[in-house]
């Protein structure tokens, strides 16, 4: 494309002669703030930008942040210019100051492009260091975006690196590591569940994470999976030294960590949540902080590609909600749904009382074979407002 095929659609603005590229919120003498990026130009005689606060604009408006005239740029080019062209945004999530992200939004006519690729008047793209910003053509390149949040993606495989900016730590478990993402082209928060892989073989056969094929087998019953209650899984990517999961983000949390915030859950409340988990107990995530929310089963299936005996650990180190034939065996061995039963009925245990049914600081037995025996009763204290029927069920 020539520079006289540029439709130009733009209407006409004030005369931008003495308008000049000028930083326009100054660090104040009383607090200095803190430069978080950084616009290097690529042309002169754009100036550097850098960036303390949260938004900055850039376009032909006087108002902007950056404001384009012809000292900058050439008439014929300057005339496709929006006037408020693109937005940069710093983003903090959650209001975690120490969680942060940085997006640019299009706002042109004729288009804003990062690295070549188009973004698309509304849309949004995640920016990172040494991103190239252009004006109307790729060819524009105006700004390099250096930025001093380091995003900790550089240990992942080419295929996820490219397309995901890794932000905070969301937890580990004996499924692995899980952070939060987002997709570099559309922003879009995800969660990345990293399962490390074990050296060696077991009996002689080699592990199920280190087998591709049964890996393999059991991304695709995975993926087939479709419940409004079962954690949607977007991809999965295996590495010889690890494998690297894609998920639906839960933004509310835990299961378990609601029922230790709030203390307990009132009866109604849990009714709601055990009606939704029961098909499986391993790792129940909750949609949003609000009490009616959507209940869904994280690590669905991944049971299977780790053993059995480093599942679901407590503040013991011991499984608390496994079933007793299960410790008995070892985690080896077959089991019919029974097994899930006895883990949903310590699930609803915790939600009505705000404990667990097991005690890990009895002296006298063990929390194993507390489990084992099924010594376990229902303190007043803890079940006093509570109904014969749903104790019942318990």
């Amino acid at each position: 494309m020539n520079d006289e095929q540029i439709v130009l659609t733009l209407p006409d603005t004030q005369n931008a002669d003495s308008v000049c590229l000028t930083q326009t919120q100054e660090l104040s003498q009383e607090k200095v703030m803190t430069i978080w990026g950084r616009l290097c130009p690529i042309k002169l005689p754009f100036k550097t930008m850098e960036m303390t606060k949260d938004v900055y604009t850039l376009g032909r408006s006087e108002n902007c942040d950056v404001c384009v005239t012809n000292n900058e740029l050439k008439p014929k080019w300057l005339c496709v210019i929006s006037k408020v062209h693109f937005k940069i945004t710093r983003e903090f999530i959650d209001g975690n100051t120490n969680d942060v992200i940085v997006y640019l939004q299009d706002l042109s006519q004729n288009g804003t492009f990062v690295n070549k690729k188009k973004v698309g008047r509304g849309n949004k793209v995640i920016l990172e260091s040494n991103d190239i910003i252009s004006l109307a053509q790729s060819a524009i390149t105006v700004y390099v975006f250096m930025s001093t949040i380091a995003f900790e993606s550089n240990n992942l495989p080419p295929q996820l690196k490219n397309k995901y900016a890794v932000s905070r730590k969301l937890g580990s478990g004996a499924c692995g590591e899980v952070k939060m993402v987002f997709n570099k082209v559309d922003c879009k928060k995800f969660a990345m569940k990293t399962i490390m892989k074990i050296g060696g073989t077991t009996n002689g056969q080699k592990h199920p994470l280190n087998d591709p094929e049964k890996i393999m087998n059991e991304v695709k019953i995975l993926k087939a999976l479709k419940h409004p209650c079962i954690i949607r899984m977007e991809e999965i990517v295996d590495t010889p030294k690890a494998v690297y999961i894609v998920l639906e983000l839960m933004e509310g949390g835990e299961l378990f960590e609601r029922i230790k915030s709030k203390g307990r859950l009132s009866e109604k409340y849990a009714k709601l949540i055990f009606y939704q988990v029961v098909l499986a107990p391993e790792n129940i995530l909750l949609a949003s902080n609000s009490d009616i929310t959507l209940a869904k089963v994280s690590d669905f299936g991944l049971s299977k590609l780790v053993d059995a005996q480093t599942m679901m650990k407590t503040f013991c180190g011991t499984p608390m909600y496994v079933a007793p034939e299960i410790l008995s065996n070892i985690g080896r061995g077959s089991y019919t749904n029974q097994v899930d039963v006895w883990s949903l009925g310590v699930i609803l245990y915790a939600c009505l009382s705000g404990s667990v049914p097991f005690n890990c600081q009895d002296k006298n037995i063990s929390l194993q074979d507390q489990i084992k025996r099924g010594y376990y009763c229902f303190p007043s204290s803890k079940f006093g407002h509570i109904s014969n029927k749903a104790i019942d069920l318990v």
